[in-house]
């Protein structure tokens, strides 16, 4: 499955560069407003900080929301306190779109995330172009020297890569290539299923001044704490929030100390 979501992005990708030649691209990526520090806003104060996101569909749990204004949730997320904002623009599973992030960008000051399959410079100049400080990058879908070429492609332009991990051998990875933001997923990309265990597991195992953010299978209080307890500095949530009460859940997760 994980294969095929990349095809698709990877596909959708093509179409939109026939519209758009990447030398268009690249004056629009540089001509852009300058990429917000997400590392330091992120590690900053005692309290878990919140990656809230846009999300209205995925694979594993179909339709979710259907969110006609991102750019409103966006505002309610921020002033919640959500210290970044994850915007999926994967169209095919997800729903999600680049217009989608020009419309969270325009909403929000805090940093906001490029959540796609992203596998070329070409997305990662998208990601830029439309005003994106963070970029995913994730292990288990690029050979090694891809995220390390993309991960340095995404550094050159400002921005911030968010490693995304869910085994042993992609947290060594991680660590070993620098990476200062690293996601722990939950969730297995290419099965679906979630282990709330895999976090702690994990965790210690990468350097003591990376920003570990634990994602997947947040439904409440109560797992934002063990992850808390377990190393977390940051959680990234999507689905408790567009189909809960986001405002009283991202206030709630804010008043967890880290560990």
């Amino acid at each position: 499955m994980l294969e095929d979501l990349y095809a698709g992005s990877l596909a959708d990708a093509a179409s939109r560069q026939e519209l758009v030649p990447i030398s268009e691209l690249e004056k629009l990526a540089l001509s852009a407003l300058e990429p917000i520090d997400a590392c330091s806003l992120l590690a900053s104060g005692e309290n878990i900080q919140v990656i809230a996101e846009i999300k209205r569909a995925s694979p594993s749990k179909g339709n979710l929301a259907l969110i006609p204004d991102p750019a409103a949730l966006a505002t309610n997320y921020q002033q919640a306190g959500a210290g970044a904002i994850s915007v999926l623009t994967e169209q095919r599973s997800f729903l999600g779109s680049l217009h989608d992030l020009d419309k969270v960008r325009g909403a929000v000051s805090v940093p906001v995330l490029r959540k796609d399959f992203i596998a070329n410079e070409y997305q990662i100049l998208e990601a830029r172009a439309h005003g994106a400080d963070i970029v995913l990058l994730i292990a288990a879908g690029l050979q090694t020297n891809v995220l390390v070429r993309l991960k340095a492609f995404v550094e050159s332009l400002g921005m911030t890569a968010f490693i995304e991990t869910h085994n042993e051998a992609e947290v060594e990875l991680a660590s070993s290539i620098g990476a200062k933001l690293v996601g722990i997923n939950a969730r297995d990309l290419t099965t679906f299923e979630t282990d709330r265990d895999l976090f702690e597991s994990l965790a210690q195992k990468l350097p003591t001044d990376s920003i570990k953010v634990a994602e997947s299978a947040v439904r409440g209080v109560e797992d934002v704490a063990n992850y808390a307890k377990a190393g977390a500095d940051c959680v990234l949530v999507g689905e408790a929030l567009v189909t809960g009460d986001a405002t009283a859940l991202i206030e709630a997760f804010r008043q967890i100390p880290k560990a």
